[in-house]
């Protein structure tokens, strides 16, 4: 009975073989847990599905797969400083003030993701996901020699003698032993934020461009242009007007090689856009999508644009020895659904056939007067351009126009937004549903893109009017609604406690 009460002790534990406790790294590092918001649906986006990360908006950074110096940067989060209406949800968990205080003063932390092998990446927002956990070096010098350990094999190895379940508390992540004079510390060993992924909201904006992280642990010099899978589509996201929130913000901080990147993404601007509708074919006067493509590659590279630079890119985009435009036409908006998490901000409607209408949009321009634009300027002109040309006999020209018509008359439902062709909200009431096609871009995609997806297949079962189906459902959602929500008993589309859009 004695004992009883050292057997209660939380944070009490048994080992079954020898673990060293001398030197742990909580001597050298203060461990924080992140958050938890009650509803991530709700509160969580992607970055890229809103117009700016801002007011109200933050960044909320995540773990990663495995350890990088700088990811996890791909979420925003619904903020309000912790005081909105999040900070009154029964399960949430706000920021804690220390880790908050410690950042601010000691300027470097890390996450560390609490399951698997415990990849890590530096910490470089202030809002974090529960799945990892903060070490906030206690003296910023020796940050460097603890990056070391803790993205190496022996960390993990280390942890799991303490603790083999598949979730690592937070406080077990600070019990290995840590020597700091086994890790040589190089100069600039921590870098500066820079990433060549379009995912994280650090990354430059440029389609070609990268540096290396040398042997010497230090960024290279800007050197050849990269081809890579994600090279097109940069491109593509980028002629249709989306500028990346590093080339937007002055004062968020980068590597002087990011900061070079950046300033050279500006020539590329005058490429955009101007309305967010390209058009594959040549519509309305304006160029085939692919020159355009072709024009703006052609800056980017400068020097190094060539027919076998165009030939490599393809060939990394799984297109090889095909067109630019039969990527653009097959494969762009099934390799952007997966880039982007299957929150896609750049839509491909078309009419279901490999030579008729196809339109990329983007999401962020996407209102009512823009889709009315599509329907009776753009397609306008193409169902236009067919009714002449079975006048002249040309061979294809009326299915074409069946197609578009029936194109046209989809678009229609949803501008005009009935149901099932309509938005629904699970956490806005009724006044505040929007009517028609008057979406909330903050919202999100998930919710957004629906009416497009159920409006009616042109072609692949599931996918609506777009060309492919981005791995979204709506059969099931966390949240749930109290029984006097107006939608409560509506059914598994729209009522709260049976399941609403999921996201």
């Amino acid at each position: 009975m004695k004992y009883s009460r050292t057997l209660d002790a939380p944070d009490l534990e048994l080992f079954t073989q020898d673990v060293k406790l001398n030197n742990p790294l909580s001597y050298t590092c203060d461990v924080f847990c992140g958050i938890i918001t009650g509803d991530n649906d709700r509160f969580v986006r992607k970055y890229w599905e809103l117009i700016k990360v801002s007011e109200k908006w933050e960044y909320y950074q995540r773990t990663t797969n495995s350890s990088i110096h700088y990811g996890g940067m791909e979420q925003a989060i619904f903020w309000e400083n912790g005081l909105g209406v999040m900070s009154s949800l029964p399960s949430f968990r706000g920021l804690n003030p220390d880790l908050d205080s410690a950042l601010n003063k000691r300027k470097i932390g890390f996450v560390i993701h609490r399951m698997g092998k415990l990849p890590c990446t530096i910490a470089i927002a202030r809002l974090f996901d529960q799945n990892g956990a903060v070490l906030v070096p206690k003296n910023p010098e020796d940050a460097p020699a603890i990056w070391d350990f803790i993205s190496s094999k022996e960390y993990c190895a280390a942890v799991r003698t303490f603790d083999n379940k598949t979730g690592v508390t937070p406080k077990t992540l600070a019990k290995p032993s840590f020597n700091k004079d086994k890790f040589p510390i190089f100069d600039n060993c921590i870098p500066k934020p820079y990433s060549d992924d379009p995912t994280q909201w650090i990354f430059h904006g440029h389609p070609c461009g990268s540096v290396m992280w040398d042997d010497e642990k230090k960024w290279t010099a800007i050197g050849p242009l990269r081809t890579d899978a994600t090279v097109l589509q940069v491109a593509v996201v980028r002629l249709l007007g989306y500028r990346w929130p590093a080339e937007l913000n002055n004062a968020m901080e980068l590597s002087d090689e990011a900061r070079t990147w950046v300033k050279q993404s500006q020539e590329l601007v005058l490429f955009a856009d101007e309305d967010g509708i390209v058009c594959i074919p040549a519509v309305r006067g304006e160029m085939k999508a692919e020159d355009r493509l072709e024009n703006l590659l052609a800056v980017a590279y400068g020097s190094e644009w060539s027919s076998n630079k165009k030939a490599e890119l393809l060939a990394q985009a799984g297109h090889a020895g095909k067109t630019v435009e039969t990527w653009l036409r097959d494969k762009f908006f099934t390799q952007h659904c997966k880039l982007f998490h299957h929150r896609p901000f750049i839509w491909h409607i078309w009419d279901g056939l490999r030579d008729g209408f196809a339109a990329l949009v983007n999401y962020h321009k996407f209102d009512h007067k823009l889709l009315k634009t599509l329907i009776y300027t753009y397609l306008g002109d193409w169902i236009s351009r067919q009714k002449q040309d079975i006048g002249n006999g040309v061979d294809g020209a009326q299915e074409k126009l069946a197609a578009t018509e029936s194109l046209k008359k989809k678009l229609e439902l949803i501008l005009e937004g009935e149901t099932p062709y309509d938005i629904f909200v699970r956490w806005k009431p009724i006044e505040k549903q929007p009517f028609g096609w008057n979406p909330d871009l903050n919202d999100g995609v998930s919710l957004n893109i629906r009416p497009f997806m159920t409006v009616g297949d042109v072609k692949k079962r599931g996918a609506g009017v777009l060309r492919d189906k981005p791995n979204i459902k709506w059969t099931k959602d966390r949240g749930k609604d109290v029984p006097s929500a107006p939608w409560y008993h509506l059914g598994p589309i729209y009522g709260g406690n049976e399941g609403g859009p999921y996201q």
